[in-house]
């Protein structure tokens, strides 16, 4: 066989090869119909790993419940049933020291995590982090230390914050999240707008002022359809306090986020006092 021979036999072949699959739309459409089965079954179990996590820490909260021996006279009452609304603490003006406290009186308990931290990198990164990494320099070498900031709700007007700080990141969120549910205050909710004359708790019913260091907040009612006018890390505790609609102005350092989210939360604390 010569080498033209030989060249035209396998440039034969290569069209055959390549001709075999495209002429073949049966297997074409099997290979299609098999992406588009695979691609919900996929998504179903993203789904099924979602809920499959949160039942499981439901499960382990109402373990914890269950075998909870309060420590404090609101523990108990509150486990025995003759507290049976959050509103009642705060009326009496009793200061809650377990968090196991809220647990039961909100179930439904909801949070956020702020992002108070920055990413590493040339000129300081500049990325906004969950996380806020530092380090304390000693003989033996270069110890981290991590730190987060957690916003917990009901969004019916009952709102608290936490910093937590430790070694590792969740020992760090455990403890933010524990502050969080002690820290829980109620927020004076009304509609303090002279742009608007309905009834319903969308905003504040008057102006509040809050300071944390040099970040200073102010907020200002505002009509129903408004919306959050105020920073993105302040609209989370807004809307975990069940506010729909704000005005806000800044003053002073707002950048550093830990001292401005302080200062939004001292200011709706202010609500209740100013209302009484």
């Amino acid at each position: 066989m010569t080498k033209k021979e030989q060249s035209e036999k396998e440039k034969k072949t290569e069209e055959k090869v390549v001709l075999e699959p495209m002429e073949d739309n049966k297997t074409v459409k099997k290979v299609d119909d098999k992406i588009e089965d695979v691609a919900p079954i996929r998504e179903n179990k993203e789904d099924r790993r979602r809920v499959r996590k949160e039942e499981m820490e439901k499960m382990a909260k109402e373990a914890h419940l269950a075998t909870w021996k309060p420590k404090t006279k609101l523990g108990v009452d509150v486990k025995s049933g003759k507290i049976k609304t959050i509103d009642e603490i705060f009326d009496k003006g009793m200061k809650i020291l377990e968090p196991e406290v809220i647990d039961i009186l909100i179930p439904n308990l909801k949070s956020e995590l702020l992002l108070i931290g920055q990413a590493k990198g040339k000129f300081g990164g500049g990325k906004a982090r969950l996380w806020r990494q530092t380090q304390r320099k000693t003989s033996e070498g270069n110890v981290p230390s991590f730190g987060c900031m957690i916003v917990v709700g009901d969004g019916q007007g009952h709102v608290g914050i936490g910093l937590g700080k430790a070694r590792e990141t969740l020992p760090a969120k455990g403890k933010a999240m524990r502050e969080a549910k002690l820290s829980m205050i109620k927020v004076a909710r009304g509609c303090g707008s002279f742009d608007c004359s309905c009834k319903d708790p969308h905003s504040i019913p008057t102006k509040t002022r809050g300071k944390v260091s040099s970040a200073v907040i102010k907020l200002i009612p505002a009509p129903k359809g408004t919306g959050l006018a105020i920073e993105n890390e302040c609209k989370k505790i807004m809307r975990l306090a069940g506010i729909k609609d704000i005005y806000s102005r800044t003053f002073g350092q707002t950048r550093t986020k830990i001292n401005l989210a302080l200062a939004c939360y001292y200011a709706l604390k202010n609500t209740m006092e100013i209302k009484r």
